[in-house]
């Protein structure tokens, strides 16, 4: 059975947005190191689940990296990745999607993720979409979180979990330390 596996950035202080709304802009303790750590929990899934903010945030800005010539070999790669991997969106206010191998999904959110991993494949990934996840916790859906704790404070934002009403236990599977001082934690969850 695939895995639905959450991967995000967070501050030391649980938040996934900073204060104006910015997705891991400025904060996160992004170097080689963990852009080969992200290669790597990609290199997983063949499947990007996305909420509507950020399928519109990714698709306006990937698939012009290629033909970019400032883009770094990482950013190439992983516009290559991206445009070739399945990408499903959550919304009911976007009336299609547009990039390659996307498809749109308006309703029945628990029934199809269920159906999606019933299917043969490997992991499926929320990349971003921290509200779309939130959304999932709360149906328990998530199998593994992978986040990445920046060693900054940022003292307000979209927090990393919300609106959880049950408790879920998790398991830690594995850790690791940057030498940026980010933590890399993998989390799966104990039903």
């Amino acid at each position: 059975m695939r895995k639905l596996v959450l991967f995000l950035h967070a501050s030391l202080d649980s938040f996934v947005e900073g204060p104006k709304g910015e997705m891991d802009i400025g904060w996160v303790a992004y170097d080689a190191e963990l852009e080969k750590h992200a290669k790597e929990i990609l290199s997983t899934a063949d499947t990007v689940i996305w909420g509507r903010g950020t399928y519109q945030m990714m698709h306006n800005y990937w698939p012009s990296v290629p033909s970019d010539p400032s883009s770094s070999e990482h950013e190439r790669d992983h516009a290559e990745w991206i445009e070739n991997t399945a990408k499903i969106v959550f919304s009911t206010t976007l009336e299609n999607v547009e990039w390659n191998n996307s498809r749109l999904v308006k309703e029945n959110v628990e029934e199809e993720i269920k159906n999606l991993k019933q299917q043969p494949g490997k992991d499926m990934v929320i990349l971003g979409s921290p509200r779309l996840a939130h959304y999932l916790m709360q149906l328990d859906l998530i199998d593994e979180y992978k986040i990445t704790v920046s060693p900054v404070l940022i003292g307000s934002g979209l927090p990393l979990f919300q609106g959880i009403k049950e408790k879920i236990n998790l398991k830690l599977i594995e850790n690791k330390t940057f030498n940026s001082g980010a933590l890399g934690l993998v989390y799966q969850t104990v039903r």
